[in-house]
Formats: C-alpha cells, sequence, structure tokens
C-alpha cells in the first residue's frame, strides 16, 4: 500500500483537474466532455461542488468531485461522490478505498452517509465498491432531462 497525500483543490489545479476528468470521461466512454477550466474555476471549489486531489510523490494520482445533498425521508445529509477516479498506474495500491474513507469521515461529521453512482458494466468498480460493504441500489433509475426534452417541459 502506497502513501498518498489527499487535498483540496486549489484554482490553480483546473488544468489538472481537467485532465483527471477527461481521462475518467474516456474510461466511461462517455457520450460527450463539455468541461472546461472556466466551470471548474466557477464550479468546484464549493459553489456547486467540492474536488478533492491525491498525490503520490507529488505526482497526482486520483480525484474525488463531490457535493452535499439531502434525504428528506431520512431527515440526514449526505455526501454525494460525483466522480471517483483513480490512475491506472495507482490502481490496487489502496487510494479508492483511501479517497472513501477520506470522504465517509466527512460524512459521518455531519451525521450523515456517502452514495454515488457505478456503471453497470464496470465490473471492477462494482465488485471494489461490493468489497467494501457498499449496497448496490437496483430499484433506483436515474432519470434525466435535459436539451430538447427539458426545452420541451418547459415550453
Amino acid at each position: 500500500m502506497s502513501d498518498f497525500v489527499l487535498r483540496a483543490a486549489a484554482p490553480a489545479d483546473a488544468p489538472i483537474i481537467l485532465e483527471l476528468l477527461r481521462e475518467f470521461a474516456v474510461y466511461e466512454k462517455a457520450p460527450f466532455f463539455q468541461l472546461n477550466e472556466a466551470a471548474i474555476r466557477r464550479d468546484m471549489f464549493g459553489a456547486a461542488c467540492h474536488c478533492d486531489l491525491a498525490l503520490s510523490d507529488s505526482k497526482v494520482s486520483g480525484i474525488a468531485t463531490w457535493f452535499w445533498t439531502y434525504k428528506s425521508f431520512r431527515a440526514a445529509r449526505y455526501l454525494f461522490v460525483e466522480d471517483l477516479y483513480v490512475k491506472p498506474e495507482f490502481r490496487g495500491q489502496g487510494l479508492g478505498r483511501q479517497l472513501l474513507v477520506h470522504l465517509g469521515l466527512r460524512a459521518r461529521q455531519e451525521n450523515g452517509f456517502l452514495e454515488w453512482r457505478v456503471l453497470d458494466w464496470n465490473a471492477p468498480a462494482v465488485e471494489f465498491y461490493k468489497s467494501l460493504g457498499a449496497i448496490l441500489l437496483p430499484e433506483w433509475i436515474t432519470c434525466r432531462l435535459e436539451g430538447a426534452a427539458l426545452e420541451k417541459l418547459l415550453s
């Protein structure tokens, strides 16, 4: 297990964040990627979400982006992990777990919990999350309105 340093990202990290999230989007076969440095500076330092970086010997090795949200039926605040990505050369060294522990401690401080989504085809990630004891919630389907469908609703 390697020693990783976790720290909150800063606006000067925008190019690194963009590079990591672009790599992650390619890995996830995302159909489009619109993120740019201006959006990172606008949103990822507390306005819309937060961003933490992982480093090993000063080399960027992973990223977590997250935000707070709320479950009204449970009366509970929770930390939603939007992105969790470890560069391929650092996988299998405990960094994914370390990032989740880091976020889990933050969630526990607020008497909350962690939640995230994983693509069903990403077998290594699914198995990793199961090994941590994560409960996969198959009954929930993500719904999205965007583009023409959103405009149709609003008209």
